[in-house]
């Protein structure tokens, strides 16, 4: 860990609301994370609201599919007909959805002090932080990994050194991340489903970091 990294920690656990929560900071299982994936109302994080949560644990190489987190969320505003093509959830599937303040305390007990995996997981936590501030009093403290980083990498890695610029063209879209590294796909813009391929592609990558 960075000296930044660990002042910024620091001021992390200074800021936390209460003892409740201190466990997020905790060691985290050995060569475990979480793999997770949000659905939600629109692409304006400062405005729309997640609708659906997914999350996955892995540990090692394995996928703890049993291990799995799957939450609908009420949103206060209404879901669009434009997000409902997306997402496939209507206003009466996600009606009987958790609280937000509900859903974000069973996703942090389920994440713990785990590092988090996925793919734009930027906007995933930026989402998220808007709705775990109120409970911490700071965003989401865990370490974040990025599948698309992790595959530009490796891919950077291959290429030519005439071809090793700040500017490589390299696709990152999902689908040609996994179909490059041969994975199966699931359905996309299902929450659990985008986690479980994350997971795939994160393992896949760490696998061929190591060879």
């Amino acid at each position: 860990m960075s000296l930044f990294d660990t002042l910024k920690r620091n001021w992390q656990q200074r800021q936390l609301q209460g003892t409740e929560w201190s466990f997020l900071f905790d060691q985290p299982p050995p060569h475990e994370w979480v793999s997770l994936d949000c659905e939600t109302t629109g692409l304006d994080t400062r405005a729309d609201e997640i609708i659906s949560i997914g999350a996955v644990r892995i540990h090692e190489r394995r996928l703890l599919t049993s291990q799995r987190l799957e939450l609908l969320i009420k949103p206060e505003k209404a879901v669009s007909p434009e997000s409902i093509r997306v997402h496939r959830l209507r206003e009466q599937d996600v009606e009987v959805g958790l609280p937000a303040p509900e859903a974000m305390r069973r996703l942090l007990h389920f994440i713990g002090a785990r590092p988090l995996v996925g793919y734009y997981l930027e906007f995933d936590v930026a989402m998220l932080n808007r709705a775990v501030k109120p409970l911490l009093g700071i965003g989401l403290p865990q370490p974040k990994i990025e599948v698309s980083q992790l595959y530009y990498d490796y891919k950077f890695r291959q290429l030519p050194p005439y071809q090793q610029h700040d500017q490589a063209d390299i696709d990152l879209r999902f689908a040609t991340i996994l179909a490059d590294l041969g994975l199966p796909t699931r359905e996309a813009h299902d929450a659990l489903n985008d986690a479980v391929m994350a997971a795939l592609a994160f393992v896949r990558l760490r696998d061929l970091r190591a060879d």
